[in-house]
């Protein structure tokens, strides 16, 4: 496995793994090749995207740093991180979500921010389970949600 910066060309591996989660959690979240591109890959608040991919060439997973700008939608402290995470259905355990953690601790710390927000559903708990691992802390609660936080620099 290698992490590595998400590129255009990996949108569409991206947008599957997407999408076959958010099937499973059965959300209509958007999760077309376009979405990909322009929410994850090329936002303009885009600290870092990386993708996990196989020795094949295969997406795994992917993670997302943005940074929170005045009034973003999640309601995190402007100037803090926005993470999410997305592993292929499946490839839980096996060290995925660890490595891209690696690579956005790391953009984190030279981005220099001050903490990192990871907003999960209530009901997730291999999310949950995963951020807990990682370090975040619960800081806050929404309805349906449990925002967790990451000291980058303690």
């Amino acid at each position: 496995m290698k992490v590595r910066p998400a590129e255009p060309q990996d949108s569409e591996g991206m947008s599957i793994v997407l999408r076959d989660i958010l099937a499973a959690w059965k959300s209509d979240r958007p999760c077309s090749i376009e979405h990909v591109r322009t929410f994850y890959v090329e936002h303009p608040d885009r600290i870092e995207c990386s993708v996990a991919e196989s020795d094949r060439g295969d997406i795994l997973g992917f993670q997302s740093l943005k940074l929170a700008t005045e009034g973003n939608g999640w309601g995190v402290t402007p100037g803090w991180g926005v993470i999410g995470t997305y592993v292929k259905l499946g490839s839980s355990r096996q060290g995925i979500g660890k490595a891209l953690f690696a690579a956005t601790r790391e953009a984190a710390r030279k981005a220099k921010l001050p903490s990192i927000d990871a907003t999960i559903g209530e009901n997730n708990d291999l999310g949950l389970a995963y951020y807990e691992a990682m370090g975040f802390r619960t800081y806050r609660r929404q309805p349906g949600m449990i925002c967790k936080s990451y000291m980058v620099f303690p």
